[in-house]
């Protein structure tokens, strides 16, 4: 993503947005709703490797945040907000979170898990103690829980459902929607569907993401680099079978599954443009990859008791029309199908944190 720099712009409300990945964080300062500046910073992995652990990584990330911004002369003695995208908290419900002392030790500890997405509360709090009138937030984390209590039954008593997903760009998107058409998300039911290296399906009723697919773990449709839901009885032979690690097995359901697996690579792109070019391999598991997406969606329709408003495709491989085409001609028939393209999380974490300064929503409290 190319820096960009707006001159000359009214001084009203600004926000400063971290979202923080494996390999790169990706910074934004906001005016209102104008970008004011845009930069995907780039982590190499031998700049990673001197850390022992994503959380070692802190005052690393910060610096070179810091620095872009003077580089680019931008005055953070106007931001009013420093919004981090959330990490593995515990289960929240969704909303903004004013970044706390309970927040910050639950991202420093990890409890939850360890995730590069960790360090974005605990730099904008860093960065909102220096700045004169700003305060620190996370919105929308993966952890946001709101399932009915039906959906958490797996089976067994000893597992239980959890709810892991893309909810800051699907709860963005869906609040779009009911904006384009002039309604309320919380009075719509929809499906959504954020396609990405992990593809996750919810069905919202009236505001709250009932049920959801765990992208994280690989339940689900399988993905550019996530197996999805494998069979039980074939991967309890292979988990005792003695030819495999545990990090063996995370790995091929997580990160080395999917598209990866089956095509040696993670580029959903690359594999439909083999399909295009008449490889028969790759048209396959691509198209049983839309297959599984629609399945997924098929199933959140009887979660919805089969009043849905509308199904929502998000995400980066939603700019494929010919994968959206591969789903769309199997569930037009559930609502009307719109397709969102992308996934402008640095927006999203900009709209939420604005919502919260404007007294708009809640400002919600992280508790112990």
């Amino acid at each position: 993503m190319e820096e960009f720099i707006q001159q000359n712009i009214d001084e009203e409300i600004r926000v400063i947005a971290i979202n923080p990945g494996s390999t790169t964080t990706k910074l934004a300062v906001y005016q209102n709703l104008n970008p004011v500046f845009l930069k995907t910073i780039k982590h190499s992995v031998e700049d990673l490797k001197q850390f022992n652990s994503i959380i070692d990584q802190l005052d690393y990330r910060k610096k070179i945040i810091c620095t872009e911004l003077r580089n680019a002369e931008i005055r953070i003695d106007l931001v009013r907000a420093v919004v981090g995208r959330g990490g593995l908290v515990k289960p929240i419900e969704s909303g903004v979170y004013e970044v706390n002392e309970n927040m910050k030790r639950d991202l420093r500890n990890s409890p939850f898990g360890e995730h590069a997405s960790n360090l974005g509360g605990l730099i904008a709090s860093e960065m909102a103690e220096t700045l004169p009138n700003a305060r620190a937030f996370i919105a929308d984390p993966v952890v946001v829980d709101e399932l009915d209590d039906i959906a958490r039954v797996s089976g067994h008593p000893a597992f239980s459902r959890v709810s892991i997903f893309h909810a800051l760009n699907q709860k963005a998107v869906a609040r779009q929607h009911a904006k384009s058409i002039l309604k309320q998300y919380e009075d719509l039911n929809l499906i959504v569907v954020h396609l990405g290296g992990g593809i996750t399906v919810g069905a919202h009723q009236k505001g709250r993401v009932i049920d959801v697919n765990n992208g994280l773990d690989g339940e689900g449709p399988f993905s550019p680099e996530r197996s999805g839901t494998l069979p039980a009885g074939e991967l309890v032979s292979m988990c005792f079978s003695g030819n495999y690690t545990k990090q063996k097995i995370k790995q091929m359901i997580k990160g080395e599954g999917g598209l990866v697996a089956y095509m040696g690579t993670n580029s959903a792109y690359e594999v439909e443009q083999k399909a295009l070019n008449g490889n028969e391999k790759a048209r396959f598991y691509y198209e049983a990859m839309a297959y599984q997406v629609a399945k997924q969606i098929g199933s959140m329709c009887p979660v919805l008791k089969g009043n849905v408003d509308a199904v929502l495709i998000t995400g980066g491989i939603a700019h494929s029309k010919f994968f959206v085409n591969l789903i769309i001609e199997r569930v037009y028939r559930i609502a009307p199908v719109h397709v969102y393209p992308g996934e402008d999380e640095m927006k999203a974490l900009v709209t939420n944190g604005l919502m919260a300064l404007k007294g708009e929503v809640k400002i919600k409290v992280y508790d112990k």
